[in-house]
């Protein structure tokens, strides 16, 4: 008997735990990523984080550090994959607009916010898979739950706009049902009509995701920037930032802490898109960062806090930093920013330095003395 038929998915699995190569498509080996930020306890490196980085315009790349990656756009992506049902959903409160494009907690305010776009009788077709909230206090106490899940806003929303423009809502998360169709379209807008991506994968909530590279990422930023007075995402995002993420969120402290000038949005799995109005960009900025290994807020946070410094935004971390001091690789930045990068330190005067000691213990050590000064 053949081993399609004795065992049916072993077509859609690797072949080798050494994984298959597509020309078209580098793997995270052939990748050259570079240092963002690194670690040193008293001056000597001890851990360094790989990423890259990409600032554009809608007109196309102005600086990259770390090669053009191709990587899944994941829930950075929401603001562009809700903005072909933007109109559909004009109806919604504001509150329940900042829930359908957010990545939540899974606190009480954001289950409250997602479950009230959907009547209670259209609770049943919501697909976001069952979860436990994101971020919480205390002991897990709570039993998984789909509104848990930190995409539910977005597939309430989805599912609401599909009874508003008639597509069916059975299937809505499958690559060729029309949402998903429409929000290829938006991107095509944005990348121009020929564009295609390398592959399309299913994301942790169930949803279809594009594969992008870096540039083309912060390219589709940009345009959100250019295009913010199109439809209410901008506005709603930077009306009620908490419900974009949550308590100590990195998007959510952005949106805070940079005036409504300044979109921000993480995705699953290391990124950070930033959308920017600045008088220096006047058809839209577009910064996106992707952490190599991974989702890291804090690693983000140093890199964030560098490239809105340069750009005139204070973003200070409210949290003592209780490890190594952190130092940034001067290539996040454009070669004309890398003065402004010097004075943007990466701590704050409350954070401790507990990898020295505050005295000459080599005075004490070579004279013999010992004990304590």
């Amino acid at each position: 008997m053949s081993e399609a038929r004795l065992k049916p998915a072993a077509a859609a699995y690797p072949k080798s735990p050494l994984g298959e190569s597509d020309a078209r498509i580098p793997t995270g080996r052939d990748v050259a990523w570079v240092p963002l930020v690194d670690y040193r306890r008293n001056g000597v490196s001890e851990t360094t984080l790989h990423g890259a980085i990409a600032w554009a315009t809608p007109a196309g790349v102005l600086h990259g550090f770390g090669g053009n990656v191709l990587c899944y756009g994941r829930s950075m992506m929401k603001p562009l994959m809700v903005k072909p049902l933007a109109k559909a959903l004009s109806d919604l409160t504001w509150a329940q607009k900042a829930i359908s494009v957010a990545s939540h907690n899974g606190s009480p305010e954001h289950v409250s916010a997602a479950q009230s776009i959907l009547a209670e009788g259209e609770w049943g077709l919501m697909q976001a898979p069952l979860d436990v909230p994101l971020v919480q206090f205390g002991r897990q106490v709570r039993r998984p739950r789909r509104w848990y899940h930190c995409c539910s806003g977005e597939h309430a929303a989805i599912l609401r706009a599909c009874r508003v423009l008639g597509w069916p809502r059975a299937g809505y998360t499958l690559p060729h049902h029309p949402f998903f169709q429409a929000f290829a379209g938006e991107v095509r807008r944005t990348l121009g009509p020929d564009w295609e991506p390398l592959r399309v994968a299913r994301d942790g909530c169930g949803l279809p995701t594009f594969s992008n590279t870096v540039t083309e990422l912060a390219t589709l930023f940009a345009a959100l920037a250019r295009d913010r007075d199109e439809d209410w995402i901008w506005e709603a995002m930077t009306r009620h930032p908490d419900l974009i993420g949550g308590f100590n969120r990195l998007d959510s402290t952005i949106l805070k802490a940079c005036g409504g000038r300044v979109l921000a949005k993480e995705g699953a799995d290391g990124l950070l898109g930033l959308a920017i109005v600045h008088p220096d960009y006047p058809d839209g900025l577009g910064v996106v960062i992707k952490i190599a290994h991974g989702w890291n807020p804090r690693a983000t946070w140093y890199v964030a806090r560098a490239v809105l410094g340069v750009l005139g935004f204070t973003l200070r971390n409210p949290y003592p930093l209780h490890r190594q001091k952190a130092f940034l690789v001067p290539g996040i930045v454009p070669e004309r920013y890398l003065g402004a990068l010097e004075e943007i330190p990466t701590w704050d005067e409350w954070d401790p330095d507990r990898d020295r000691w505050y005295y000459e213990w080599e005075r004490y050590a070579s004279s013999g003395e010992g004990g304590t000064p």
